[in-house]
């Protein structure tokens, strides 16, 4: 089972818009096309409801609320247990799904994605849950940095907030150019004539 690939696909759970079914339909990968046609509203109810839960994980691991994420995760395991089984068409195709045959479409996915979730917090710890530090973004990620340094989700949000950092010191520094100018002028408008 590829692991991070269930973790990631919380990742795009959690930053996906769910507002319709088309909104959940785009959230399934082509190799999951059997996703998109067999959803409905019930599943989106019930999409909605987990994005609310693992966004909150990677509040708890941003934060270094560890036991929290554990807590919360664990009882996402509940809700959405993983139940391997083996699937395919021969000898050349074998490969594993997380739930058993004939699952809704919310408990195949979610129990994918809780379950990669939480490999990827025994496996890496809870600090590697990330939500952008873009005040405009809020996107989580998973920091696959060599030293848990990653603040950003994508090398855009990174760009753009440096550069909005670097215009606003820019501004602050001609404001006092601007104010240091004015001084002198002031004081020798105080300046007795004689």
């Amino acid at each position: 089972m590829n692991f991070d690939a269930y973790a990631r696909t919380g990742v795009d759970l959690v930053n996906a818009r769910l507002d319709d079914l088309d909104d959940l339909r785009a959230l399934f990968p082509d190799t999951s096309a059997w996703m998109r046609e067999e959803v409905g509203e019930r599943d989106l109810t019930i999409f909605r409801r987990a994005q609310k839960r693992l966004r909150d994980v990677f509040e708890y691991g941003t934060s270094g609320r560890d036991a929290e994420a554990v807590t919360e995760l664990n009882a996402l395991l509940e809700a959405y247990p993983v139940q391997p089984r083996i699937s395919g068409h021969d000898s050349s195709d074998w490969h594993m799904h997380v739930t058993s045959r004939g699952a809704s479409v919310s408990a195949e996915y979610l129990a994918g994605a809780v379950w990669g979730l939480s490999v990827w917090l025994c496996e890496y710890g809870s600090a590697r849950f990330g939500v952008c530090a873009d005040e405009r973004c809020g996107n989580v990620y998973l920091d696959t940095s060599s030293n848990c340094c990653r603040r950003f989700c994508s090398e855009r949000c990174a760009t753009r907030s440096h550069v909005a950092a670097h215009r606003a010191r820019k501004r602050a520094a001609i404001g006092e150019q601007v104010a240091v100018a004015a001084q002198p002028a002031a004081a020798e408008s105080l300046t007795p004539v004689s």
